[in-house]
């Protein structure tokens, strides 16, 4: 692990979470905001040819979840599987790393929608995952100034709720179709950052996001990586992905793009 992320390892550890600030070149940072308008288009044509304007947690115009983006868009390997994302596992997960998912999570402006409290690890058991899978990590790219006002991420740090390094249980929430639990939010941190920084976060920790009351879209890629290969319980069918980024603590993948 670099030295100069060891402030941020031990934050990750006490607490569930971590920012990096200022780490992604703007040139990946364009390269994020063309794939973004990208996954949207996808995800428009999608209900387009249903007929419908929500697919799952996606509603037109208004919230946008666009999953597994890498498997149509390649050239976004080239940061999911980079010497940088590999360095920010060594700092919160250790010394082996698998890619797992990615998706581009957009709120519309001026939307007063909050997502609801909850663990990643609740989503994964609540949607059929193994109930005793260890626990990932999430890399929170911004692609516009997130700040309260926009609906950047709150936590429930673990030192305030440390019951949560456990997975809590989960409900269904019938409006939004999210999972979600119950919480004081008199514990929250407000984590604000700008585009080229890096919130990662246990899938353990919890957390939510507020309603976007600005004029403008906001907008954030999500990867996530495990330190073991997931699979389905029942049929042992891979869950997501597993693409090696550590081994032993060394570099496994470099980014192919075709």
């Amino acid at each position: 692990m670099t030295p100069v992320y060891a402030k941020q390892a031990e934050q990750f550890r006490s607490e569930g979470y971590a920012l990096f600030e200022g780490v992604l070149a703007e040139s990946v940072l364009t390269m994020l905001r063309e794939q973004c308008s990208t996954a949207i288009a996808r995800e428009d044509a999608r209900m387009d040819a249903l007929g419908v304007d929500t697919i799952g947690s996606t509603q037109r115009g208004k919230r946008y979840l666009a999953n597994q983006c890498q498997r149509a868009q390649p050239v976004l390997r080239q940061l999911l599987l980079s010497p940088l994302v590999a360095e920010l596992c060594r700092a919160t997960l250790g010394f082996n790393a698998y890619f797992f998912l990615d998706q581009f999570v957009v709120k519309g402006p001026q939307l007063a929608m909050p997502s609801g409290w909850h663990q990643d690890s609740g989503h994964v058991v609540g949607n059929g995952g193994p109930p005793d899978h260890l626990p990932y990590m999430s890399c929170w790219f911004p692609l516009d100034v997130a700040t309260a006002q926009s609906g950047t991420l709150r936590f429930i740090p673990f030192s305030v709720h440390p019951g949560a390094r456990g997975i809590l249980p989960h409900r269904r929430e019938t409006q939004t179709n999210d999972l979600i639990t119950e919480v004081d939010e008199s514990k929250m941190v407000t984590v604000e950052a700008s585009p080229g920084s890096i919130v990662t976060f246990s899938s353990r920790v919890l957390h939510s996001t507020g309603p976007n009351l600005t004029p403008h879209p906001r907008r954030v890629y999500v990867a996530q990586y495990t330190s073991e290969v997931m699979v389905n319980p029942g049929s042992r069918h891979l869950r997501n992905d597993a693409i090696p980024l550590l081994r032993n603590g060394e570099h496994a993948t470099w980014p192919v793009v075709s």
